[in-house]
């Protein structure tokens, strides 16, 4: 049975999201990928052109950002932390830009654009100061970005151990006062 051109082009985003968290984005070859997807290496060039192409289009990745001017002012933090660890363990996207981004400027651009252009915008929101948006969106990515380092690609034992309630407890006051502290 012959696939779609959606149902193609979909089995092989799948197959480059698992293969670049796998690999990284370096040791990925278009050939692998294409045989995880079962399709001629040619096919995945037709649909995405290169290798960079593909990637920009397997880590395109939305935050799902919570609108925060609706999230009581004492919560924000916690609220945050909560959300960015539901959406490491939802999606494979994020863990393969974080992966990949350790070793390839391209993909830890990709990763500055993501958190840049999504989280600083809703930081400003609820900041004390507005023009500080940018540099305390830097510092709540700082702490959900080495939380996600430490439990999901070294697997640092006491960081792995601890539950979901116990990382927002630890987390939230720090990314509270990068949220709301005064300048």
């Amino acid at each position: 049975m012959r696939r779609s051109s959606e149902d193609t082009k979909a089995a092989i985003l799948a197959a480059a999201r698992a293969r670049f968290a796998a690999d990284g984005y370096e040791r990925a070859t278009i050939r692998a990928i294409a045989a995880d997807a079962a399709i001629d290496p040619s096919m995945v060039m037709r649909y995405f052109g290169s290798k960079e192409r593909l990637f920009a289009v397997a880590a395109d990745f939305d935050l799902r950002l919570p609108d925060l001017t609706a999230i009581p002012r004492d919560r924000l933090g916690a609220t945050l932390v909560a959300h960015f660890l539901e959406r490491w363990e939802a999606d494979e996207a994020l863990m393969v830009l974080l992966r990949t981004s350790v070793t390839n400027a391209e993909a830890a651009g990709r990763l500055r654009v993501i958190f840049a252009g999504q989280l600083g915008p809703r930081v400003a929101v609820p900041a004390a100061d507005p023009a500080d948006a940018a540099r305390r969106a830097g510092l709540v990515a700082t702490q959900v970005l080495g939380m996600a380092l430490c439990r999901y690609v070294l697997c640092l034992p006491p960081v792995v151990q601890m539950t979901r309630d116990e990382i927002v407890a630890w987390l939230a006051p720090t990314v509270q006062r990068y949220l709301t502290a005064p300048s």
